[in-house]
Order: structure tokens, then C-alpha cells, then sequence
């Protein structure tokens, strides 16, 4: 067979290349006919209407024009000759000189009615093609003729160059083919083994009975795990579609442990297999083993008929399986209630027919249950399962009352008793005779209740129901289900202690946050704070009111999670408000920070505790300037939303998180126009382990902006577009809204360094608040004044200014460019002076000092009294 194959191919090829080769030489010859009359034409027209020849037949001696021409023309074009005559026929000119005088041969007359033409004859030069075109003169008439003409000869040597390599690429092609026909004819031989034409029937007929004759199923599974073969019987035994030859073994619908033993590449003899109502034996063998393809060879025996000498073992095996199926299911998560639910998906529809999970009341909260003595556990349903949708069990949340006087599991056959009396026997007490009715309707006829144990406290009840052709409940399946509920049990304590645990590590860490916003005109806050939805973070926030009308806005991330992390944060964020006391720059802020962190971690390493790193965010907002200061450690910078609705991400250094050391923090200072919001965020807020970070900032641009809108707005929005489930990480978000100060709250004087300057001070401090209504306060604002300013005058270096604000109280302010602190002290009886800041202390409200740039601001508060109500009313924020 492959000999014949292989003659077979090798002729036909053979006559292709041939026919190929005479057809393209023929083609070539006639292409070169084709363009030999178009040349001539085309030649004999251009010249016939050049300038002057016309004009040189009708001369005196046309040939003397025309010749040189002619044969200058020729040998451009490369045509044998170019031929003019007049309209005697009489030739001009001709490459042969002796041939001018002499009479053209052939049909000139027709060209001399106007018309030319293109033919092949015979002349002097052997066959040629030759075209005659009239000369037309100007007014029409025709003047003579032009006659240009090719050799046939010339012709076929251009047709004929082809030859060559017509002739080399047909007998590559034979090549080629030759050995494509003699590898296939080798493979050929060597897929049919050299077989015969008998011997390959013969195996047809084989191969036919083993597909549709034999009563074993019989597969055959490629090294890519694609069906390449199914007998009939195989696909009666596994139910296979008409066109799984070809598809893979994954796609065909079968159940995952055949599928999987299919492709698996194991050998195996004889081993049993489930496929719906049948037991498969099931043997593997490859088909690589005698040189054959890779892949796998698979026998199915329908051995369904060992159903009954293996029931037991069946029996055995669906419980183990079910038991490692509950091991793997139950517990997945710490919840109590989705705890619960697993255990009861679990036991259906493998163990019974409907199941049910009742909880106390307390281990729904986190803890223990308190049992009565002899009293009612008052028990809540928690989770129901049953392959009925429609069941006519307690629905979830029904309070069931059950009395725990029994450890044991009990059940209860009840086709015709009276279901009441056994539940109440069951110590069920809020039982409905209504539902009992009901289930008993609905072919209910066996009930398991087994007490959920956990470290000697029952914590609730597991009840499974069997119901129409279902087997009743036995003492095997009650110890079955004693287990399956120890299992359960296990699960449901770990998620009631790591709800309570949680529960106190929310608490604790809510106790640790702000409980309220502080009064302040600065800023308009509004806050929003998200524990994790397992472990709770450190993560935390703060609004802290400064001297002169300034605020700053806090947010920090402590490492890690639960109470150690909570615990933390309590104290990162009281020593945040225990340094801003002091007035420090943002970035000086954070270096002190960092400094207690690193001895925090020194102490939590020496102890083997955990260590404590952390990032934050300080920020400080002027509402006299509308400038805001940002120093950050480690953490996501601000954002900004300008009142248009535009959203930018302000430049701030990044400095390394708190703890590390080493590197100095820098702090970015930018203008915020009145109305803007700055909005500060933890991480959790933009990553997540399916996102990243550039698409949750994304994210967080997209919903700001736009339209304005409050600060409790703009957390809802923004809650809404990034937290779609239960976060991984806390989430702490703070939006503030900007306000600044109206200029006439502002006043702002520079001081002399003289002391004769106080009085003036004095004076335009009274006229100012007399100005705004404050007449009441002018004589304790004087007093304040008239001490700083004279501290400043004294011990203090120029340029000296005194500022008032008038916000939600009076500030007074007192700056000078040295750095030297006052510091209030009780001045003896017969001291002389020491006095001034005691003063101001006492009619202050708060006190302080803070340093700047160029030197320090002494600063005192004053509480500013309701004015009377025919009195203007001040223009405050």
C-alpha cells in the first residue's frame, strides 16, 4: 500500500510539473507576441505624430530628415526597423540603405485611408510583427505612412529566457515531491506496521467488533487527556454525549472522581468506581508500553451486581467521606452563624433529608452559655439545610427552648405517634403543635437530635430529619451524627471565643478613638471608622484644636492586628496629642514619634513581644492663611478637592514608618482655597488583595469628584465606590471641609522695642474690639497685651507684631524673633516683678508658646461672653 502510494503521487506530480512547464512556456510566448504588437504600435504612432515628420515627407528630400530619425528611434526601442513611405509606397527609410526607393510589401493602402493595423507576415527579415500607422498632416490629410516591425525571432528569445528556470523550478518541484512522497509513503508504512490489504481488513472487522460487539467498555485517552476513542458500551456505562471523541475528558460531564481517575496516568486494576447508580470496575493501562502513542487505554465492567456483597462497605465509605468533607467544610471561617450553616449544609442531602442548628443566645454573642438547673435554655434557631426548599421546620431566628438534661443523642421513629409528646421527651419545650402537624404531613417520619458539646457546656442542639422513602434513623447513624456534631461543636466554640475576642478588641480599640470632634471653626470634620472584618488593626485618627486658630488632622496605621495592635494605638495616639500640646512642626512631630516608637519595639523585642511599627499623617490647617502643613511617615498621602470638584493629590514627602529611624521626615506646605475638602485614609481604604493600589486611588478620584458636598456625604460616597464587603483591613477616612477667617476677625499691629510702645498698643487693641462689641473684654484683652508685649520689649529681639483673632474666642498673640520661653512662676512677697504670666494665666482661659521659623509666638484664649441682644452680632465663622 505505501508503494502504490507512493508511485500513485510521484506520476501525478510528474505530469503537473509538466503540463506546468509547457503551459508557462507556451503563456510566456504569447505574453511576448502580446507585448511585440503593442510596441510596434505604439512606436509606429508616436513617431507618425512627432513634430516635423509630416513636414520632412512632404520635402524634397525626405530621407536625409527621416533616416537618421528612424534609426536613432530603432535603436531606443529596440525594433528591427521603422519604415516611412509616402503615399506611392515608395520606402524612406529602412535599416538596409538599399531598400529605400524600393515599393513597401503588403496592405499599405488601408493605413492609407486613415486607418493602422498590426500584423504578422513574412519579409525580408523572416516572420515579423508589423504595424502601419498613417502620418497626418495638419489639415487632416494623410501625408504618408510609418511602418515599424519586430521579428518573431526576436520575440520567442525573450519568451525563451524563461525556459531555463521554468525547467530547474519544475525539476525542483519533482524533487521536492519525490522525497514528501517517499516520507509519507515510509510513514505510511510505518503507521500500518507493513501490513497487507487483508491484514488491514482483518483489523477493520477487529476493530468494528470491538466497538460495537463487545460488552465492556472500552476508552482510549490521549497524552492531552482528550477522548480519542469510546465503544458503545463505554458510553451506555458513563452516559457520554454523541461527540465526546475529540473533546476533553474535563468537558464531557462526568463525575469529578471519574474524570479525575481518567486522566490521572495511574495503572489500576480492578478498581471500583461509582458513575450515578452503577459500581465500575475500572482498569488503566498505557498505550506507550509496545511503542505505540502516548496515552491511556481504559476497560469499564458493570459490576453493579457486587452491590449487595459490598453494601457495608459502601456504608463505610460514604460516612468516612462525609466526615472528611465535614472536616474540610466546617469551621472555614470564624463565624457562629456561618459555622453553624456549614454543619448543617454538610449533613444534607449525604446523612438526611432536612437539618437544623439551634444556638444559645449567648454563644451567638461570643460567650458562654449559663445552664439553669432544671430551668429552659432559651436557644435560637441559627441554621436550616434540606433538599426541600419549601420545609416546614422553624425558619431562622425562632426562638426553640430546650432543656439540657441529656449529653447524648437521641431519636425519635414517629410514622404514626404523636410527634409533640417525643419532642417534648426530647427536651424541647416551645414546640408548636401546628408545625408538628405540618412536618408529620410532609413524610417527616425520623428526627436525630444530638447537644452541641464544647469543653463540657452544651451549646446547642443539632437535629436531622429523614422524610419519605429515607431510612429511618439507626443506632449506626446516631453515632455517626454524635461525631459529625463533636466536629461541628469544635468549630462553633472557635468562632464563639474569636467573636468574643474580637468583640473586646473593637471595643477596646472604639474606647481608644475619638468619641467626638472638638469644637473648632477651622474645619468642617466628619469621620468614619471600619474595624477589620476579622482581626481588628490599629488604625486611628484625630482632630486636635492649636493656638491661633489652627487645627491639626491625624491619621496612622499601627502594623498588625488585634489587642496589641489596639493597644498601641492608644498610646501612639495619646503621645500625638500629648507633643502637639507642644506646638512642634508636623515633621518634628513625627520625629519624636519616631523616637517612641523605636523604644517601644526596643522594650516589645527585649520582652518577645510583638513589635510596634506604625505609619501616620500630620497635617496642620491655618485658617488665617488657608495654608496646610503635611509631614507623613510611611503613609498615603492627603487628597485634595477643590470647591470646583477637581481632585489632586498634593506632593508630600515620604518619609520611612515610625520606628525605623534614621532619615529626618520633611513636611509639604500648600494653599487651600476656602471650601476645599482634604481627605486623609488608612490603606485599607484603596488596597486590597484582589486590587491595587493605583486602581483604588483610581477609585478614590472618581467618586470625589465632581458635584460639592458635605463631608458626611463624601464619606458615604466614598465608603460606597471602594467597600463593597467586609473589609480585610480597619479603614479609617477623614474629610474636612476648609473655612478661613474673614479679614475683620484679624487685626495685626508691628511693636516698637520701647516700652512706651505698650500704650499704644493698648489703644488700638480697645478701639478694636469696641469696634466689634467687645467692650466687655477689652479690660482683661489690655492686661494680657500689656504683659507679653512688655515681656517681648524687655527680653525678647525685634521685629515684634501682635495679632488678634477673633473666632469662636479672643486670641491674643505675641511674636519676636528670639527663642527664649517665659516661664510662669509664684513670685515671692517681696519680689518686684514675676508676676505678668501669673496674670495671664488667670484671666486666660489657655496659655502657651510656640516656636517658629524665625523665633516664637507667646499666645493666651480668652472665652468670649454672649453679647446682649440689641447688640451687633460679631462676623464669626
Amino acid at each position: 500500500m505505501a508503494g502504490q502510494v507512493f508511485v500513485f503521487v510521484l506520476g501525478l506530480v510528474l505530469l503537473l510539473v509538466a503540463a506546468g512547464a509547457v503551459a508557462l512556456v507556451v503563456q510566456g510566448r504569447r505574453d511576448s507576441m502580446a507585448d511585440a504588437r503593442a510596441r510596434t504600435l505604439s512606436v509606429a504612432e508616436t513617431f507618425a505624430h512627432a513634430p516635423g515628420t509630416a513636414a520632412a515627407l512632404d520635402s524634397r528630400n525626405p530621407t536625409a530628415i527621416l533616416q537618421p530619425r528612424a534609426e536613432e528611434v530603432r535603436k531606443l526601442t529596440h525594433v528591427e526597423y521603422i519604415v516611412l513611405a509616402g503615399r506611392q509606397g515608395i520606402r524612406y527609410t529602412h535599416p538596409d540603405p538599399a531598400l529605400i526607393g524600393k515599393h513597401l510589401i503588403g496592405p499599405y493602402k488601408q493605413a492609407l485611408a486613415g486607418h493602422g493595423f498590426t500584423e504578422t507576415f513574412t519579409g525580408s527579415l523572416g516572420p515579423s510583427v508589423n504595424s502601419v500607422v498613417p502620418v497626418p498632416r495638419a489639415d487632416g490629410s494623410i501625408a504618408g505612412l510609418v511602418s515599424v516591425g519586430i521579428t518573431v525571432e526576436s520575440v520567442n528569445s525573450v519568451a525563451d529566457r524563461s525556459v531555463p528556470l521554468a525547467t530547474a523550478a519544475a525539476a525542483v518541484a519533482l524533487a521536492l515531491t519525490a522525497g514528501g512522497a517517499a516520507l509519507l509513503s515510509r510513514r505510511l508504512h510505518r503507521q500500518t506496521h507493513g501490513l497487507g490489504a487483508a491484514e488491514m481488513t482483518r483489523m477493520y472487522e477487529h476493530h468494528d467488533a470491538v466497538l460495537h460487539a463487545v460488552r465492556e467498555g472500552v476508552l482510549i485517552v490521549e497524552a492531552d487527556r482528550r477522548l480519542t476513542l469510546a465503544n458503545d458500551e463505554a458510553r451506555r456505562l458513563l452516559d457520554l454525549p454523541p461527540d465526546a471523541e475529540g473533546r476533553a475528558v474535563a468537558d464531557l460531564g462526568l463525575d469529578p472522581d471519574t474524570a479525575e481517575l481518567l486522566v490521572s496516568g495511574r495503572t489500576v486494576t480492578d478498581e471500583v468506581l461509582r458513575a450515578g447508580n452503577r459500581l465500575l470496575a475500572v482498569n488503566l493501562r498505557p498505550t506507550d508500553t509496545h511503542g505505540g502513542p502516548p496515552g491511556m487505554v481504559v476497560t469499564l465492567r458493570d459490576t453493579t451486581e457486587l452491590r449487595a456483597v459490598t453494601g457495608q462497605a459502601e456504608y463505610a465509605t460514604e460516612r468516612l467521606l462525609l466526615l472528611y468533607e465535614a472536616g474540610a467544610r466546617i469551621g472555614t471561617t470564624l463565624d457562629v452563624t456561618r459555622t453553624a450553616q456549614e454543619l448543617a449544609e454538610v449533613a444534607v442531602p449525604g446523612f438526611a433529608d432536612a437539618a437544623s442548628v439551634d444556638l444559645a443566645d449567648p454563644v451567638l454573642r461570643g460567650n458562654e452559655p449559663t445552664t439553669p438547673d432544671g430551668g429552659t435554655l432559651e436557644m435560637r434557631r441559627t441554621a436550616v439545610a434540606s433538599v426541600d426548599a419549601d420545609h416546614p421546620l422553624y425558619p431562622v431566628g425562632h426562638v426553640v427552648g430546650f432543656v439540657p438534661t441529656r449529653t447524648r443523642a437521641m431519636r425519635v421513629h414517629s410514622d404514626d405517634a404523636d410527634l409533640e409528646s417525643d419532642f417534648v421527651r426530647l427536651g424541647w419545650r416551645n414546640w408548636d403543635p401546628d408545625v408538628a402537624a405540618r412536618i408529620k404531613e410532609r413524610g417527616f417520619h425520623s428526627l436525630a437530635s444530638v447537644p452541641l458539646h464544647a469543653r463540657g457546656t452544651v451549646l446547642g442542639m443539632a437535629n436531622f430529619w429523614r422524610s419519605g422513602d429515607s431510612e429511618p434513623f439507626d443506632e449506626d447513624d446516631l453515632s455517626f451524627a454524635e461525631e459529625l456534631v463533636a466536629r461541628g461543636a469544635v468549630g462553633v466554640d472557635n468562632a464563639r471565643r474569636y467573636t468574643r475576642e474580637h468583640a473586646m478588641a473593637v471595643t477596646l480599640q472604639r474606647s481608644l478613638l475619638p468619641r467626638g470632634l472638638p469644637e473648632q471653626s477651622a474645619l468642617d470634620v466628619a469621620y468614619r471608622y471600619l474595624p477589620a472584618y476579622e482581626g481588628v488593626g490599629g488604625d486611628w485618627f484625630d482632630v486636635i484644636p492649636l493656638s491661633g486658630a489652627r487645627v491639626a488632622l491625624v491619621v496612622g496605621d499601627v502594623v498588625g492586628h488585634g489587642l496589641h495592635a489596639a493597644a498601641t494605638m492608644g498610646r501612639l495616639r495619646t503621645s500625638v496629642h500629648n507633643f502637639s500640646s507642644l506646638d512642634p512642626a508636623p515633621d518634628e512631630l513625627l520625629g519624636h514619634l519616631d523616637e517612641l516608637v523605636s523604644r517601644i519595639d526596643r522594650d516589645e523585642a527585649a520582652a518577645d513581644a510583638e513589635i510596634a511599627g506604625a505609619t501616620c499623617l500630620y497635617a496642620i490647617y491655618d485658617a488665617v492663611s488657608g495654608n496646610c502643613a503635611v509631614a507623613r511617615a510611611g503613609h498615603p498621602g492627603p487628597v485634595l478637592v477643590l470647591p470646583d470638584g477637581t481632585v489632586e493629590f498634593p506632593e508630600v514627602p515620604t518619609g520611612l514608618p515610625l520606628g525605623i529611624g534614621g532619615m529626618p521626615f520633611e513636611a509639604a506646605e500648600f494653599h487651600v482655597p476656602e471650601g476645599s475638602r482634604l481627605v486623609l485614609y488608612t490603606d485599607g481604604l484603596v488596597e486590597r488583595r484582589d486590587r491595587d493600589i493605583d486602581t483604588g486611588l483610581a477609585l478614590l478620584r472618581a467618586s470625589l469628584a465632581g458635584r460639592d458636598r458635605t463631608p458626611e456625604e463624601t464619606c458615604d460616597d466614598v465608603l460606597d465606590a471602594l467597600l463593597h464587603d467586609r473589609p480585610n483591613d480597619d479603614v479609617a477616612l477623614l474629610v474636612a471641609r476648609t473655612r478661613t477667617l474673614d479679614p475683620d476677625q484679624v487685626a495685626q499691629w508691628a511693636v516698637a522695642t520701647d516700652p512706651a510702645a505698650v500704650a499704644g498698643v493698648r489703644k488700638n487693641v480697645a478701639q478694636w474690639l469696641t469696634d466689634r462689641g467687645l467692650e466687655e473684654e477689652a479690660f482683661a484683652t489690655e492686661l494680657i497685651l500689656s504683659e507679653l508685649v512688655t515681656n517681648a520689649v524687655r527680653y525678647g529681639t525685634a521685629p515684634i507684631e501682635v495679632r488678634l483673632l477673633y473666632d469662636r474666642n479672643l486670641i491674643c498673640e505675641v511674636s519676636d524673633s528670639s527663642s527664649t520661653s517665659p516661664h510662669l512662676r509664684y513670685a515671692a512677697t517681696t519680689d518686684e516683678g514675676g508676676r505678668g504670666l501669673f496674670l495671664v494665666a488667670q484671666f486666660a482661659e489657655r496659655w502657651g508658646t510656640r516656636y517658629t521659623e524665625t523665633g516664637k509666638v507667646i499666645w493666651s484664649e480668652q472665652t468670649v461672653g454672649e453679647p446682649e441682644a440689641d447688640e451687633p452680632q460679631p462676623n464669626a465663622l
